[in-house]
């Protein structure tokens, strides 16, 4: 082992020795001077892959969007001062979401706070309740009992981030000058084998998380409710993990009867089973069909709903509803789960299909039938007009136009309920993901790049223009690390999403438009400049495919569809019309 230069340099190897040791295989280093040691001892840590991000909160996304994919631990990296605190919105966002992150603070010494040295500030929990665990690590001591306490803390902060539930964890790393690793002698030679080097291979301290079996008992008496009950749906939020999720609720539906109303970001619509529906928004829109179709017994799955009709829906059908949840999360504010399990989701599907062989019976065709009334309806009202892109055709024809296996990031707002409502499942299997957790539009672009850095392979991103003016910086992000990523975004100069509340018609016109529809009038070319991306403004669904599928061959891709966001919640409202009334009164079978 080569020798260490100063303390610092030695603290800092270690430190990172043990994070990778715990399963961290990326890192994302902002720039500056008190975090030198941490971001140098990233850089030459063995099988850790580091990225260089200017921009703190651009890199705490950037960081989000690297675990979210990966499911693994990211280290994200600042120094001192306000650096840190620019990670705030994405460690809400991992602490809702349950995404583990290591965040690294580097910090001034004991004897410069309070003192107006600068970039010097308090930077103890500095996230709150929203951070899993907090540790200061001290200053960086040569003896065999510091070293050895820095690395046993290490190996806990990287084993609580991803014990149940999962989320952030925030390490405080003071360090004295000199900050560069200049030759300075300070005992090394005495330190033990155990200090310098720790396990090589393992840990330190091996942290085995629980992992809870789902409870037999509990199960049980679900499977027995579900033979008795026949009128039961199975209802699948958001997800990020791809664990054979998709096929095991596949299984469970065929050996229930109940049909699968399966959001985008579920992991179970896109390559799902038979009895998966996806236009379950405007089915339950249409109140006969809704009455008629309450259910006895729920089996909830994922994070919260995306839409509120289906909620709604579920909260008020009296159903028994059992939440199944397999990362210690609890999604249910209405409080009308009557029983919740903890446990792998997948373990939990595979127990409950064991010794049911319902099949789909007319419960199931019922709500089969009336998704291919539905989604009848609306290919018909898109095949109307062709060359029309409206904000519903432009969900469908980016999904339509992905290959297997392609990331797709979806920004919250409308382009998450446009896709999630008008592009319906289908055999290819695709990972789609969004930031569910604060369901917040801040670092959208940051997190699609980290998705797709961690995939590596080109991905998609479907946004809006707000959502990309607040992480526009994210492109020079895109630019230095050569990332490829095709960024869709759904120009409507301004906050669609607001024109569907009631504030559209309570506010002045005015007023609504200064301080809710906030009209921007940027030309968007200039982000894509920024990035060096090459821009496409497609006018038409069929040149809105071909740029999404010359994204994909690699490189930084703007496609910019300009849309009227006047026009919007009538067409929204028009397509839901007919998709409600292409139903009828039924039989839907």
């Amino acid at each position: 082992m080569s020798s260490d230069a100063n303390v610092n340099v030695l603290w800092a190897r270690a430190l990172l020795e043990e994070l990778t040791r715990g399963g961290v295989r990326h890192a994302v280093v902002c720039p500056g001077s008190r975090s030198s040691p941490l971001a140098l001892a990233c850089a030459r840590s063995e099988g850790l892959r580091t990225w260089s991000v200017i921009d703190e909160r651009s890199a705490g996304f950037f960081a989000l969007g690297l675990a979210k994919q990966s499911r693994a631990p990211v280290v994200v990296v600042a120094t001192s001062g306000t650096a840190g605190a620019h990670f705030y919105p994405a460690v809400i966002e991992a602490s809702l979401a349950h995404v583990p992150l290591v965040v690294l603070t580097a910090d001034r010494p004991l004897e410069l706070q309070g003192w107006g040295a600068p970039q010097t500030v308090s930077q103890a929990r500095f996230f709150g309740e929203h951070a899993r665990l907090f540790a200061d690590l001290g200053l960086p001591e040569a003896s065999d009992v510091a070293v050895a306490h820095l690395r046993a803390t290490a190996a806990r902060a990287v084993a609580t981030a991803l014990r149940a539930p999962r989320g952030a964890v925030q390490l405080n790393v003071p360090f004295r000058e000199p900050l560069a690793p200049v030759v300075e002698p300070f005992g090394e030679e005495r330190l033990s084998a155990l200090a310098k080097a720790g396990r090589p291979g393992a840990p330190l301290t091996r942290i085995v998380p629980p992992m809870p079996a789902p409870d037999a008992a509990a199960l049980e008496g679900v499977r027995r409710r579900i033979a008795a009950t026949e009128r039961g749906v199975i209802v699948c939020g958001p997800r990020d993990e791809a664990d054979g999720f998709a096929e095991a609720i596949s299984a469970l539906a065929q050996a229930t009867g109940y049909p699968v109303l399966a959001e985008a970001t579920s992991q179970a619509r896109y390559g799902g089973g038979p009895l998966t529906v996806s236009h379950y928004d405007a089915l339950l829109r249409h109140a006969p069909f809704a009455k008629a179709h309450r259910p006895e017994l729920v089996l909830r799955f994922g994070g919260g709903l995306t839409p509120k009709v289906p909620q709604q829906w579920l909260d008020a059908s009296g159903a028994d509803i059992v939440l199944f949840s397999d990362g210690g999360a609890l999604f249910d504010p209405a409080h009308r789960a009557a029983l919740v399990v903890e446990g792998s989701a997948v373990a939990s599907c595979e127990a409950l299909t064991r010794g049911l062989s319902r099949g789909a019976g007319p419960w199931a065709r019922s709500f089969l039938g009336a998704e291919r009334l539905a989604r009848a309806e609306l290919e018909s009202a898109f095949s109307e007009q062709p060359e029309v892109l409206n904000e519903p055709r432009i969900a469908r024809e980016v999904v339509a136009a992905l290959p297997s296996g392609v990331p797709l990031f979806v920004s919250s707002s409308m382009p998450i309920r446009d896709v999630d409502a008008f592009a319906p499942a289908g055999s290819v299997p695709l990972r789609v993901l969004a930031n569910r957790g604060a369901n917040g539009i801040d670092g959208i672009v940051s997190s699609a790049l980290g998705m797709a850095a961690a995939a590596g392979r080109p991905a998609v991103l479907l946004t809006g223009d707000l959502a990309l003016l607040h992480d526009v910086g994210a492109f020079v992000t895109a630019a230095r690390a050569r990332l490829s990523l095709t960024v869709v975004v759904v120009n409507n100069d301004g906050g669609g999403i607001f024109s569907f509340l009631p504030v559209a018609q309570a506010a002045r016109p005015d007023d609504f438009e200064s301080l809710f529809g906030t009209p921007h009038g940027v030309d968007l070319s200039h982000a894509a400049a920024l990035g060096g991306a090459r821009l496409h403004r497609p006018r038409t669904p069929a040149a809105l495919r071909a740029a999404v599928r010359e994204g994909l061959e690699g490189g930084l891709h703007l496609v910019e569809v300009r849309v009227d966001r006047a026009a919007n919640v009538d067409e929204h409202r028009q397509l839901f019309a007919r998709m409600a009334a292409a139903l009828g009164d039924g039989p839907w079978a």
